[in-house]
């Protein structure tokens, strides 16, 4: 083979790549959600999941790069996501268009995913009788489970609750993920220390 016919093939392989790194970040920005590598290697047409884990991290380590408001992040269980820095939520959450709850059941749904596995009783005596509107609210978005255990009911977050906000599925992760986030909203930002 040529020099020429060498770097044409190189400069031919090159372009796959930028064009499955766009196919990737394209999939995970339309889906707003985590996606597997099975999900991730349909959209590239391949049945390589060796494959498209090397290109899912080369993803990752290319937003690292970046100095941007977005990153696209590894979960613990092998999945990928594209989501807004932490520290950019605060500043920008007013303009989201459909928020999936109002504040009080996003209360509520906080108080669940820190403590569960949690009695509905205990949920009711911290946030009220009005909590009982906001767990119909979460069940029928699918967002918690409510397993009946005597008299009452224990309540616990779904694989959707932490797809949809790019939680561990390890509720002991979750819960230091949701510490981690609890402690960013407490702290003043620059505007309010002045």
């Amino acid at each position: 083979m040529s020099n020429q016919e060498l770097k044409t093939l190189e400069f031919a392989q090159r372009d796959k790549m930028k064009r499955d790194l766009a196919l990737l970040e394209a999939a995970l920005y339309v889906a707003g959600r985590p996606l597997d590598l099975k999900t991730l290697a349909s959209t590239l047409k391949t049945r390589s999941a060796k494959k498209t884990f090397q290109l899912s991290k080369m993803l990752v380590e290319e937003y690292k790069k970046r100095d941007t408001a977005l990153e696209v992040i590894e979960l613990e269980d092998g999945r990928f996501v594209m989501q807004l820095k932490a520290e950019y939520t605060p500043s920008v959450q007013k303009l989201a268009t459909r928020p999936l709850l109002s504040v009080g059941p996003l209360k509520t749904l906080s108080y669940i995913a820190y403590r569960q596995p949690v009695p509905q009783t205990q949920v009711i005596t911290v946030r009220g009788h009005h909590a009982y509107h906001h767990l119909k609210e979460m069940e029928n978005l699918g967002l918690i489970h409510r397993e009946e255990k005597g008299r009452t009911k224990i309540i616990r977050t779904t694989a959707y609750f932490a797809d949809y906000f790019g939680l561990s599925h390890d509720p002991r992760v979750m819960k230091q993920q949701l510490k981690s986030i609890f402690n960013d909203f407490t702290k003043p930002s620059s505007s309010e220390e002045k």
